[in-house]
C-alpha cells in the first residue's frame, strides 16, 4: 500500500519514499535496516528544502547508524546551496553515519563530491565512484553483509 504524503510518496513501512519535484525526483529506500540508498533522477536544485534531511533523521533515530548509498548517475550537477546543506547535516551526523558512497553522473558532480567529501569531515569513510559497476557491485556486498550479519 502507498501513501501520498506531501511530496513524499512512501509504503506503510517506509521502505520506499519519492519524492518528486519540477528539476529531479528523489527516491530513497531501505534495503535493509540501517542502510538507505538515495537515487537522484535530475539536478538536486533545492526543491524538497530539508525534507530528505527529515525523511533521514528518522532512519538514525531508529538506527543509530545508517550505511548511505546515493546514486547519482542521471544526476548531472547539485546547486552549490544544494551541496552545502548536504555537506552541513553529513558533518552535523558524521558520528551516525558509517560510510557514504557516491556514484557520480558526471565530473561537475564528481568535483561536488570532492568538496563535500573534504569539507563535510568524511575523507576516511566517503567513497566516490564514476563507474556504475564498481558501485552496484559494492552496493550488494553490503546489503548481502547486512542480511547475513
Amino acid at each position: 500500500m502507498c501513501l501520498n504524503i506531501g511530496l513524499a510518496l512512501m509504503t506503510a513501512h517506509r521502505n520506499y519514499v519519492k519524492f518528486d519535484g519540477i528539476n529531479c525526483t528523489l527516491v530513497l529506500r531501505r534495503p535493509r535496516p540501517g542502510m538507505v540508498v538515495a537515487v537522484f533522477n535530475g539536478p538536486d536544485v533545492g526543491e524538497y528544502g530539508d525534507a530528505p534531511f527529515q525523511e533521514l533523521a528518522n532512519d538514525l533515530e531508529r538506527h543509530g547508524q545508517i550505511d548511505l548509498f546515493v546514486d547519482g548517475r542521471d544526476t548531472f550537477a547539485a546547486s552549490m546551496d544544494v551541496s552545502g546543506q548536504w555537506a552541513a547535516w553529513m558533518r552535523k551526523h558524521k558520528d551516525q553515519i558509517r560510510r557514504l558512497d557516491l556514484l557520480c553522473g558526471s565530473r561537475f558532480l564528481q568535483f561536488t563530491a570532492e568538496f563535500v567529501r573534504k569539507f563535510s569531515g568524511f575523507e576516511d569513510r566517503m567513497r566516490i565512484y564514476t563507474e556504475a559497476d564498481a558501485f552496484e557491485k559494492e552496493l550488494a556486498a553490503a546489503v548481502n553483509a547486512g542480511q547475513s550479519g
